[in-house]
């Protein structure tokens, strides 16, 4: 979760929000961020603010509806309301088998066998919150690559004497991967590569690594029968999530919202 600098958001001057002039309390917007991440500050807290807008917009109307929920607690009560009142509102929908197979047709690269790879890598650890030992760390990061690149046989004996994971008295070898088993930045960077050695350090929430590719399968397509039921699930949640915003937007437009602009603000349900 993202570390929130509670006094810099004190110290700027933003509006209140309110929704039928209920106020959004500036402690539960704080609290909401965390679920938010931004590289600035104020957009984190937009973002934020805009969630519990949507969520204020949506019980007030669970209420004058005059939807019940009972025995639970105020967290899980809120969420019953908003459930209950997307269940009357919003028509479910259902994705016919025509539209399924013509979604399958026109996007055959999803609809694959996993791919794989075998890879190496040589992990130089580095606290998140520390720069200056991550920018020490990717500048070493370099220094090893330059090194593999005149004389790539030394990567094991590089892996054991400086890897911070465990894999180095395997010589850095991490095995068979495939999309999931390891952290989203790590592989967003290393599966696309080629065999060898990645040329620059691959940076993830744990340092830098030096990865080296050592070979790489590609998945096959599926038949139709067999992702049919994910396609058809896919393509309700698609269409539902839709209607959902578009019930929101009508909330919105005939509530009295201060403090903060709800435009853009797509798909900020509740999960």
């Amino acid at each position: 979760m993202q570390l929130i600098d509670t006094k810099a958001i004190a110290e700027q001057d933003f509006p209140e929000v309110r929704v039928n002039q209920i106020l959004i309390q500036e402690n539960d917007i704080i609290a909401e961020m965390q679920y938010h991440p931004a590289e600035e500050l104020e957009l984190a807290r937009n973002q934020a603010a805009q969630a519990l807008v949507v969520k204020e917009l949506l019980l007030q109307k669970a209420r004058e509806l005059d939807l019940n929920t009972e025995g639970q607690d105020a967290v899980e009560n809120d969420e019953a309301l908003i459930a209950a009142l997307l269940s009357q509102e919003v028509k479910q929908p259902d994705a016919d088998e025509d539209a399924c197979f013509q979604y399958f047709k026109a996007n055959p690269e999803k609809f694959r066998s996993p791919d794989l790879i075998a890879a190496s890598h040589i992990l130089l650890g580095a606290d998140p919150s520390d720069p200056e030992e991550r920018h020490s760390r990717q500048e070493q990061a370099e220094t090893l690559i330059a090194q593999l690149q005149q004389d790539p046989d030394q990567f094991a004996a590089l892996a054991m004497q400086f890897s911070d994971c465990p894999s180095k008295e395997l010589g850095g070898e991490m095995g068979q991967l495939s999309k999931g088993s390891t952290v989203p930045e790590f592989e967003r960077q290393v599966f696309p590569m080629e065999e060898g050695l990645c040329p620059n350090p691959v940076e993830s929430r744990y340092g830098y690594h030096i990865v080296r590719v050592d070979k790489k399968v590609s998945g096959d397509p599926l038949e139709y029968e067999f992702v049919m039921d994910k396609i058809r699930t896919y393509l309700q949640e698609q269409v539902y999530r839709r209607s959902v915003n578009q019930y929101i937007s009508i909330l919105a437009s005939s509530a009295d919202i201060t403090g903060i602009d709800l435009h853009g603000a797509d798909s900020m349900l509740v999960q």
